[in-house]
């Protein structure tokens, strides 16, 4: 198996930056802050009136693991296109066929395992159905007006096994509900011996005041600083958002 990691020379790529979805009945956003020492990586793609998104930490070195983001970005990008350019198609088969080659492109690129929590999604705007794989990542979490639901993982991170098959789990984004994926940075930052922790994520999610998916990410952020007493964090901060404004109500079709 190749790898530039195993050359004493290395040209080391990164990944383009993300192209946020622009969608009358969704909103999503996604912030990146911190120490710029971790492989936290996310991208989306449009395809056919489905919105895809992708959310994973790269285990690592942060060059190699950037590198290993780029080769991502670049299945990420290919194989979504091709699976999910019919109308007639099964979601959830697609949805784990793309898993399957993200899986194996970190394999490739990093020349054996490399472990990658990571999250993959596609959600239809008109009805709200949201088909996704959580492998090994930390629970995405959904709001709405019953509270907090988690999106928990349901199988292994990627990056270990070539062969590894995940199954896709579907939810739906009623109108006024949102979706919150966050760094491993994010819940792990401390204050002197202490950890923000999921459940201070989950409570700051819930008193967050926001109309879009921008303002939920900064809140976060601010959840996060407040706690850290506005000193500099020692991880990477990664937050993204999909919030389904009650207007998509009216535009569903």
């Amino acid at each position: 198996m190749f790898s530039l990691f195993r050359h004493e020379t290395h040209q080391y790529r990164k990944p383009q930056p993300a192209n946020m979805p622009d969608h009358p009945q969704i909103h999503f956003f996604a912030l990146y802050r911190g120490a710029r020492t971790g492989g936290d990586f996310y991208d989306f793609a449009a395809v056919n009136g489905r919105i895809l998104m992708f959310f994973c930490d790269i285990s690592g070195n942060r060059d190699e693991a950037l590198h290993i983001a780029a080769s991502v970005q670049e299945t990420f990008q290919k194989n979504a296109a091709e699976l999910f350019s019919g109308s007639d198609i099964n979601e959830s088969d697609r949805l784990s066929d793309l898993m399957l080659s993200l899986n194996r492109s970190i394999i490739d690129v990093a020349g054996g395992p490399r472990y990658t929590p990571a999250f993959l999604a596609c959600m239809e705007p008109g009805s709200g159905m949201l088909t996704y794989i959580n492998a090994g990542h930390l629970p995405a979490l959904v709001r709405d007006s019953d509270g907090i639901t988690t999106l928990d993982a349901s199988g292994l991170p990627l990056g270990l096994f070539t062969h590894s098959t995940h199954d896709a789990q579907i939810c739906v984004a009623l109108p006024g509900s949102s979706l919150l994926l966050v760094s491993r940075g994010l819940v792990e930052t401390k204050r002197h011996h202490e950890e923000f922790g999921i459940d201070r994520v989950k409570n700051s999610m819930l008193e967050a005041r926001f109309v879009d998916a921008r303002e939920l990410c900064a809140a976060m952020h601010a959840a996060a600083q407040e706690f850290l007493d506005n000193k500099q964090p020692d991880n990477d901060l990664t937050t993204l958002a999909m919030v389904r404004p009650q207007a998509a109500a009216q535009t569903t079709v």
